[in-house]
């Protein structure tokens, strides 16, 4: 029974240890940062406007779900036109930054662990280390960089766009006047604890950025096993991003919120 576990344990740690010193590894060539702007800004481009569609409507419908389902049990205490406050709340604090990530995860992260992942098996990774080339500095950094910058401003956009579809659904199917409506929502995001929850919810997006990109790398560089490796990479990659993503949303709300 031991041998099982230490066999079972074994890869999962020596994943986890790989996967750590791959961040740093990342974060030691940011100095390359400047020679590297093109690979970066394709990396933003891919990670932001190759997901505006998707985020755009994932969370306008999840504003308005939200909007809808908060409205309906505050009318039974006469508090329909608070529905403004709580959406501001809930979405910069937790939800954009979770929906984000994990759209990102399932779409830009799926294919970044699948192009590394093929990259690795037909020896490309290999023949770049042969040519002196640095994996890390040549495909992890820039996608690492790129994503953790992106994220974060996927979040709040993607708060926008929640705010404005609660907006449309307490206006339409609640009643609620919009001025009163957005009054609400900017007298949240003037006050101290409304800065608190932008802030803590930017700073979600760019760990979960973190998170996506280096277990994305990470996975597609340790692919084996040709065309069914690189399926089974992908599908972990998400697995294991997904998990991270929540791990960590609690452990940071945990942090500042106490």
């Amino acid at each position: 029974m031991t041998s099982f576990y230490k066999s079972r344990m074994a890869p999962t740690i020596e994943a986890i240890g790989f996967t750590v010193l791959l961040l740093f590894r990342a974060f030691g060539q940011t100095h390359h940062v400047f020679f590297k702007w093109r690979e970066i800004l394709d990396q933003m481009f891919i990670a932001g406007v190759g997901s505006l569609f998707v985020v755009s409507i994932v969370s306008v419908f999840t504003g308005m779900i939200m909007g809808l389902n908060t409205g309906l049990g505050l009318r039974d205490f006469g508090a329909e036109g608070q529905i403004g406050l709580l959406l501001t709340i809930t979405l910069t604090r937790e939800m954009s930054p979770f929906m984000t990530s994990l759209i990102l995860a399932a779409s830009v992260g799926s294919a970044m662990a699948a192009e590394l992942g093929t990259m690795k098996v037909s020896e490309e990774i290999d023949a770049l280390e042969v040519m002196s080339i640095d994996p890390v500095r040549y495909l992890v950094m820039p996608r690492v960089f790129g994503f953790s910058v992106m994220v974060p401003i996927l979040c709040i956009y993607s708060s926008t766009l929640g705010i404005l579809g609660g907006a449309i659904v307490g206006h339409f199917q609640l009643g609620i006047d919009m001025i009163t409506y957005f009054q609400d929502v900017m007298y949240r995001i003037s006050s101290i604890p409304g800065l608190k929850d932008l802030y803590v919810g930017v700073l979600k997006g760019y760990v979960f950025g973190l998170i996506i990109a280096t277990v994305s790398c990470s996975q597609g560089l340790r692919t084996s096993g040709g065309a069914i490796g690189v399926g089974q990479t992908t599908r972990q990659a998400v697995v294991t991003s997904f998990l991270m993503v929540i791990f960590f949303g609690y452990v940071i709300t945990a942090i500042f919120y106490k």
